[in-house]
């Protein structure tokens, strides 16, 4: 499979876009609100690891390995992802919490 110029100067001013969009969005961001929504970024990647896991099946029928190895590392990335997104949030709300005085 052959990929042209055009295509991979597409995916280049795509990530660039992206890259500069996002920069922009997380600057205007109060820094109250960070949290919140790294935790909420992190849970979405679950949605990667679906995708991961239907792209390494479809590779593993056509029998492509650096699709399956590319899929397995993705797969790998966005499980720690999505681990760290729960950790974050469970110590975010943990800040939340009544702390209990000593009783004498």
């Amino acid at each position: 499979m052959e990929i042209s110029t055009d295509t991979i100067m597409l995916l280049i001013f795509v990530f660039i876009i992206a890259a500069y969009l996002g920069v922009e969005l997380i600057s205007k961001v109060p820094s109250q609100l960070h949290t919140p929504l790294m935790s909420g970024t992190n849970a979405i990647s679950g949605i990667t690891i679906v995708g991961d896991i239907a792209a390494c099946a479809i590779n593993a029928s056509g029998n492509h390995v650096f699709g399956i190895i590319l899929g397995t590392v993705a797969i790998f990335f966005a499980t720690v992802n999505v681990i760290g997104g729960y950790f974050v949030t469970d110590r975010m709300l943990s800040m939340f919490k009544k702390k209990e005085t000593p009783k004498k």
